[in-house]
């Protein structure tokens, strides 16, 4: 999840033009730090992670729909058989 979450907002930080150092500074975080959340390396907390959406402009949700969207591409879809004959469904039955 913090990997998706960093995801969001450096593609957000990069897309405006801006360098860590402003970002940092605008969130009151050290540059350190940001950049360990951007790289997943750091799980901010809810504070933090506001004060950082603040300083880029944009809203916790959007951040968190961006995220919803990465995990929603990583996950391992979950494939379900389905059988096609009474034969198979005899089989799947007796299993």
């Amino acid at each position: 999840m913090r990997t998706h979450i960093g995801q969001s907002l450096r593609a957000a930080r990069i897309s405006q033009g801006r360098t860590l150092r402003a970002v940092a500074s605008d969130a009151r975080v050290s540059l350190g730090y940001l950049s360990e959340v951007e790289r997943g390396q750091k799980e901010a907390s809810s504070e933090l992670l506001n004060a950082i959406c603040r300083a880029l402009n944009l809203s916790l949700s959007t951040v968190l729909t961006d995220v919803i969207d990465l995990v929603k591409r990583h996950e391992t879809p979950v494939l379900t058989v389905v059988p096609t004959s009474e034969a198979e469904l005899s089989d799947v039955n007796a299993a």
